[in-house]
């Protein structure tokens, strides 16, 4: 049984950092992604890393801010997420292949 589960989420003013973590179990390997989702609109990729984590990729608006990582060891993908501001407030979701996690809230407010 595939579980993904994430954590990191919570309130943090404009500017701050947060960091995601997504530890997965029942499955290894594979492209990673994190995904969001805001109120009323449709859930959009943020970020992507490939199975051996030598490539990655992002959406445009978090380009520069955010980075993700793989540590296979603890079978885990992170976003760190720096310089964050209101628009990024949002439920962040990983996925592996067609699994996805239940999502973890990110508010960024004053």
């Amino acid at each position: 049984q595939v579980q993904l589960v994430e954590s990191g989420g919570g309130l943090v003013q404009p500017g701050g950092s947060l960091r995601l973590s997504c530890v997965a179990s029942g499955i290894i390997g594979g492209v990673r992604a994190w995904y969001r989702q805001a109120p009323g609109r449709q859930r959009e990729l943020v970020a992507t890393i490939s199975a051996s984590g030598l490539s990655t990729d992002y959406a445009d608006f978090v380009k520069g801010r955010f980075t993700i990582s793989r540590n296979d060891a603890k079978n885990t993908v992170y976003l760190q997420m720096n310089s964050l501001k209101p628009e990024d407030t949002a439920v962040y979701y990983c996925k592996i292949e067609e699994y996805w996690g239940q999502g973890t809230q990110v508010t960024v407010s004053s």
